[in-house]
């Protein structure tokens, strides 16, 4: 009895340690949420992180008279297009890395190295003349192009980090069941590579959301922005309206917040579920 006290006991204070270390971790959120609560006013004048008074003000500034959510949905496209893209190429790429060898994929991925190094400031302004030919401008084609473009390299070897960690084993059982390389590949490998493929997407998609200087030069128009750029709008000259960025930057928070709970659960079953495929 005493010894099953004493590990309760053990286990309530790793709880109130975990609760402590993820309080300050996010604590800088914790602020945020709680001031978008306040108007600006508000939040200069009071001394303490916890609003006095909760008001939905902000809130209400950003849906009425703003565009915001014209570029919260903006962001999710472009990010959404870049991560769906960059995990196909990514995942396909990586595989043949990881199963196949030869003086051309040798190439290829010595290749992604230098790409990787190469910045994409030095190619916007001859991508800008080129797209601006093609009136994409204001599109967001281009900047899902060159947002899969430049986390790809690093994307391919994520991927193909997890691929060499699967036995080939598995793809012969499979071929020898009937399957061709390639449906091995989708049936076997692919979910085998779960969480591989979630970390991934996981990169790819924050990469995107939060990327400010390729948008700022092709997405131009108010009905283009994506939120890093409209989120501009709330920091002039001589003053920020506070209150309305740090509701803004609440909700830019929920996108992310519902990938990671999309994917979640490949992080776990995906580790398992590849090997009852047939």
């Amino acid at each position: 009895m005493s010894t099953d006290s004493n590990t309760q006991t053990a286990r309530w204070r790793l709880f109130a340690i975990m609760v402590v270390i993820v309080l300050v971790i996010n604590f800088p959120i914790i602020v945020i949420v709680a001031n978008s609560f306040q108007t600006t006013e508000q939040i200069m004048l009071n001394r303490s992180i916890i609003p006095q008074h909760f008001s939905f003000t902000n809130y209400e500034f950003l849906w009425g008279q703003t565009s915001f959510f014209r570029f919260l949905f903006n962001s999710v496209i472009v990010s959404g297009g870049s991560m769906i893209c960059g995990v196909a190429a990514a995942s396909m790429a990586g595989y043949a890395m990881s199963r196949f060898k030869g003086p051309v994929l040798s190439i290829y991925s010595q290749a992604l190295f230098v790409i990787q190094m190469f910045p994409i400031i030095l190619a916007l302004i001859p991508l800008f003349i080129v797209f601006r030919a093609l009136e994409l401008v204001n599109s967001p084609i281009p900047v899902i192009i060159i947002y899969t473009v430049v986390h790809l390299p690093f994307a391919t070897w994520m991927a193909k980090s997890f691929f060499d960690t699967i036995p080939r084993e598995l793809e012969e059982a499979a071929q020898v069941d009937g399957c061709s390389k390639f449906q091995a590949f989708l049936r076997i490998v692919l979910p085998l590579s779960g969480p591989g493929m979630a970390a991934v997407s996981i990169f790819s998609f924050l990469f995107s959301y939060n990327e400010f200087f390729v948008g700022s030069v092709f997405l131009r128009d108010e009905g283009s922005m994506t939120v890093p750029i409209g989120m501009q709008m709330f920091m002039q000259q001589f003053a920020t309206d506070w209150g309305s960025l740090m509701a803004a930057a609440t909700l830019a928070v929920i996108p992310t917040f519902i990938l990671f709970l999309m994917v979640q659960k490949y992080i776990t079953y995906g580790a398992v579920a590849g090997g009852v495929k047939g």
